[in-house]
């Protein structure tokens, strides 16, 4: 941030700022448009994207800006953008397309109509910020290949746990400690969570009941929490993960005490978990380790405790106030917050939240039907389980019990959708050293 505050600085007194284009506009969208259009000089979200256009104007309007425009067309929005006049359109293909936009910010939670967004904007250079680990946890290593080769960014938002997290991680290795443990702190954890139950709470903060299920049932935890082992080449200790959980308030630097110390400092590549209970939530930590005994004494004078894993930890996680620090980045330094570092480690497949009956079609993330859980992704490959990711919208072939983990065999799956494509291509393109696969270009994503 140190360095970003002074760059933006710069392009604001040139005239020059970094043009956004957002897709979505719900809750966490309009905090996004807020904290962009009031509160960062040298950026200006030029065009917003949603498919209930009342929404996107009604984002622009909270944020303070009363007159924008409606779009319909590509040459209506570059006019737009050309003049300086905030836009709005129902169609966000139009936002990848268009002249005159640095990046563009998806913030939809949707997995398939993200990726047909993601790569439209890819294959016209616009480097891409994610609010929607949901989409990097199912396809996110096959739209970086995308993005390299187009020469753009492609990241996960700061502000969000898995770019707070990342952000600790490269601190802690800075110093030299091997990172062997990510942790997310949760409040609440009950996979049997649904919109019903969660309706309250989500009336209570303005917030959808299936984006605050998607928390409470443990699919979002699972997707942020793969996310990250994607970017570290980490894994889990077991399917769902350890998910200790603490009397209320415990103080998250004991989390050395939590989890086994011969998984963690075994020389393997470190794991993903979280906690439940502990304090101060919600945040992240990091458990690290060093063999230099002239530095462990030094971390222990700085009570850091008597290691041999230490306790890293940001106390806080803030969402959309931190969002443009990931453009700012990505435009002006061509640096990720967070991506996957290759192929997929860890995965969040499909369990039943309730016994489920062939013939079903299966709902969305945070629904009724199912939860997420992290499982190594050679084990997913092996079993051929279910990604969450592609499940809604699949028909079961037969019942499935309670909490069953789905398998492919188990579903017919939806036809022609780009989501089934890429996970084709990622496949592939992973599993095979020519790297020549995608050289035809790209998918089509009208």
């Amino acid at each position: 941030m140190i360095l970003i505050d002074s760059a933006l600085q710069r392009r604001h007194q040139a005239g020059n700022p970094i043009r956004v284009g957002m897709v979505g506009a719900g809750f966490m969208g309009r905090g996004v448009a807020r904290q962009i259009c009031r509160y960062v000089p040298g950026m200006e979200l030029v065009a917003i994207a949603n498919r209930t256009l009342a929404n996107a104007r009604h984002a622009y309007a909270e944020a303070g800006v009363a007159e924008v425009r409606e779009a319909n067309t590509l040459a209506e929005l570059e006019a737009c953008i050309q003049a300086g006049q905030p836009a709005i359109t129902d169609d966000a293909l139009l936002l990848g397309q268009a002249a005159g936009i640095d990046a563009i910010i998806e913030v939809t939670g949707a997995v398939e109509y993200g990726a047909r967004v993601v790569l439209k904007a890819i294959g016209h250079g616009k480097h891409i910020v994610l609010l929607n680990a949901e989409l990097d946890g199912t396809v996110g290593p096959i739209l970086k290949v995308y993005a390299d080769r187009a020469g753009v960014v492609y990241t996960v938002a700061d502000g969000d746990q898995p770019g707070v997290t990342l952000n600790l991680v490269r601190f802690v290795k800075g110093m030299g400690i091997k990172p062997v443990m990510c942790g997310n702190i949760k409040g609440l954890h009950d996979p049997y969570r649904n919109p019903t139950t969660q309706e309250g709470f989500a009336r209570q903060w303005g917030q959808n009941p299936s984006m605050v299920t998607s928390f409470a049932d443990g699919s979002k935890i699972s997707f942020e929490q793969a996310v990250i082992a994607n970017a570290l080449g980490m894994r889990v200790a077991r399917r769902g993960m350890l998910g200790p959980t603490v009397a209320p308030g415990t103080p998250v630097t004991e989390a050395p005490d939590w989890y086994p110390h011969d998984l963690l400092l075994n020389g393997g590549p470190g794991i993903v978990d979280y906690v439940v209970g502990a304090a101060p939530g919600p945040g992240v930590f990091v458990l690290g380790t060093i063999n230099d005994p002239v530095q462990q004494h030094y971390l222990k004078l700085y009570k850091l405790g008597p290691g041999p894993l230490y306790c890293f930890h940001t106390p806080y996680h803030l969402c959309h106030f931190e969002t443009p620090n990931s453009v700012a980045r990505a435009v002006l330094f061509h640096d990720a917050t967070l991506a996957p570092a290759g192929p997929m480690s860890v995965e969040v497949v499909t369990a039943a939240k309730i016994p489920l009956r062939a013939g079903q079609l299966l709902d969305g993330i945070g629904h009724y039907h199912t939860y997420g859980l992290a499982e190594n992704a050679d084990v997913v490959r092996q079993e051929k389980l279910l990604p969450l990711g592609v499940a809604e919208g699949c028909t079961l072939r037969r019942d499935i019990p309670r909490d069953q983990v789905l398998c492919y065999d188990d579903v017919i799956l939806p036809e022609n959708r780009l989501v089934d494509q890429l996970r084709r291509e990622q496949e592939t393109y992973f599993s095979s050293t020519a790297t020549a696969l995608l050289s035809s270009g790209y998918p089509v994503t009208e």
